[in-house]
């Protein structure tokens, strides 16, 4: 599995011939997005920094689109949605938490939640986290002292923050260094992407991986 990040909360997974595009950004959006064909399309919020599915249709590739809470199997990926909130862009919203199955790997993908814990329920159904996509710039979503106080509850092996840099309310884009300070600051030199096997996962406990955009 290939994981890249094009901004905001964007990101591109792929396995085998299967892409999936996890809240593509809108081309109404202000934040720099990518164009890439994708067989499914996961939006975590209606919202055009996250829901720019026309950007990951290209030519016959049109994919299945998966925007709120339910349970999915499409290609081999099994996906299931829970509701939550996020306070995005000023005013109280639906947010999906998404747990997303493949290649023996959960993907949890927390999208822009604001509540600095899960509910009880939700925490119990996401079960073991392999890797966490976690919020940290603010602005509705979680900033980065409650982002760290909820990865360090959920004990993901691996960690991967979004939602800084270009988003209004990352102050100056600090929102990064000062969630790997509260880390400790060990963590956290930029790569391009992660390639990863479950194999690679064996040892791993709340490892911050940055990726470039």
């Amino acid at each position: 599995m290939v994981i890249t990040y094009h901004g905001g909360e964007s990101f591109k997974v792929t396995f085998g011939d299967t892409t999936v595009a996890i809240n593509p950004i809108s081309k109404e959006s202000k934040l720099s997005g990518a164009r890439f064909g994708a067989d499914i399309a996961i939006v975590s919020l209606n919202d055009k920094d996250f829901n720019g599915v026309e950007q990951v249709t290209h030519g016959d590739r049109k994919p299945f689109l998966i925007s709120g809470p339910g349970e999915y199997e499409i290609k081999k990926v099994f996906i299931k949605g829970f509701q939550s909130v996020s306070e995005y862009g000023g005013s109280e919203r639906i947010n999906t938490v998404y747990s997303i199955m493949l290649e023996g790997m959960n993907l949890v993908f927390l999208g822009a939640l604001s509540s600095k814990k899960l509910n009880a329920d939700v925490k119990e159904a996401l079960g073991d986290i392999d890797i966490l996509f976690l919020p940290i710039g603010g602005n509705g979503a979680l900033n980065t002292t409650d982002a760290h106080a909820l990865s360090v509850d959920l004990e993901p092996k691996i960690v991967i923050p979004m939602h800084y840099g270009e988003i209004e309310g990352d102050e100056k884009g600090k929102a990064l260094a000062k969630f790997l300070k509260e880390d400790g600051g060990e963590n956290g030199k930029p790569i391009d992407k992660l390639t990863i096997k479950k194999k690679d996962l064996e040892g791993k406990e709340g490892e911050i991986i940055v990726l470039k955009t």
